[in-house]
C-alpha cells in the first residue's frame, strides 16, 4: 500500500498567528513536523494558504502545495491538497502542523490500521495513566474516546466518557475498581482512504459535531467507521506562544 502524508498549515491563527513559521531550535515548526514524518511515508507534502509558509517549505527542500484560504478544517484542506497532487495513493494521512515532536512510530501505527481491508478512517488514542489527575481527564481541550470490541471509535467527547457510576471521580484514572474502564484521550492524527476523504468532506456539519466542536462526530453520525490505534507515546501540540516557550526549555 502507498501512503501520502499531508500537513495542513495555515498562517492565520487567533491564539498564535504565524505558528508554522515559529522557530524551534533554528528550524521553523513546519520543517520539524515534515522531517519527523517524511521517512516513514511514501510521500509527504505541506498544504498551505500562505506564501510565507510556501516559501519556507521550499527553502528547506520540502514539498508544498497552495490551497484555498476558505477551508473550515484541516480535513478539507487535506482533500484539496490531495486532489492537486495529480497522483493516486492508497491512504492519505492528515498530520497536524503543530506537532513538531510527532513520532515516526505513531505514523507507522496509524498505517498498520489499514492492514485490515475494511478500514475507512483511522486515528490514534493514548490511555490516560493512573498518575494522571482528574483535572487532566476533565480538560475539555483533550477529547476523550470510547472504543468497541473491534477497537473502533464509538464516540468522542470533550466531557469525560465513560461516566463511572458509584466511583469517586478522583479515582477514575486509577483503575482501583473491579472492571474499571480505560480512559483514552484522542491524538489528532487521521488517515483515510481517498474515496472516504472525498465523501466526508462533502457532508454538511452534523448536530453532534456542532455541539462538541469535533468534526469526527460528523463521520460517525453518517455511518463511517474509525479504526483506532493505541499509542503509549505522548505528543506535544503547540497552540500558543506560551506552549512554544515551555518546550524550548527542554530542547
Amino acid at each position: 500500500m502507498t501512503f501520502v502524508g499531508i500537513i495542513p498549515a495555515r498562517y492565520a491563527s487567533t491564539r498564535f498567528p504565524g505558528k508554522p513559521l515559529a522557530d524551534i531550535g533554528g528550524k521553523p515548526m513546519i520543517q520539524r513536523v515534515y522531517e519527523q514524518v517524511v521517512d516513514v511515508l511514501d510521500d509527504a507534502v505541506v498544504a498551505t494558504d500562505d506564501d510565507r509558509i510556501f516559501q519556507a517549505v521550499e527553502a528547506f527542500g520540502g514539498k508544498v502545495v497552495m490551497t484555498s484560504s476558505d477551508h473550515r478544517s484541516g480535513t478539507d484542506r487535506c482533500f484539496e491538497a490531495y486532489t492537486n497532487l495529480g497522483k493516486s495513493y492508497d491512504v492519505v494521512v492528515n498530520i497536524q502542523g503543530d506537532e513538531p515532536f510527532i513520532k515516526p512510530t505513531q505514523i507507522q501505527l496509524i498505517k498498520d490500521c489499514f492492514q485490515t481491508s475494511g478500514t475507512q478512517i483511522a486515528t490514534l488514542v493514548k490511555p490516560f495513566l493512573p498518575t494522571d489527575t482528574f483535572e487532566q481527564l476533565a480538560n475539555v481541550n483533550s477529547p476523550k474516546v470510547v472504543l468497541n470490541a473491534k477497537q473502533q471509535a464509538m464516540y468522542f467527547s470533550r466531557s469525560i466518557i465513560p461516566f463511572f457510576r458509584g466511583i469517586d471521580p478522583s479515582e477514575w484514572c486509577k483503575g482501583v475498581a473491579r472492571n474499571a474502564p480505560t480512559y483514552y484521550k484522542h491524538i489528532g492524527l487521521y488517515a483515510y482512504r481517498p474515496n472516504i476523504l472525498k465523501a466526508i468532506t462533502a457532508l454538511p456539519q452534523s448536530p453532534l459535531e456542532l455541539a462538541e466542536s469535533l468534526e469526527q462526530l460528523r463521520w460517525l453520525e453518517n455511518g463511517y467507521t474509525i479504526q483506532v490505534g493505541i499509542t503509549h507515546e505522548e505528543t506535544i501540540g503547540i497552540d500558543t506562544p506560551e506552549d512554544l516557550e515551555r518546550i524550548k526549555t527542554n530542547l
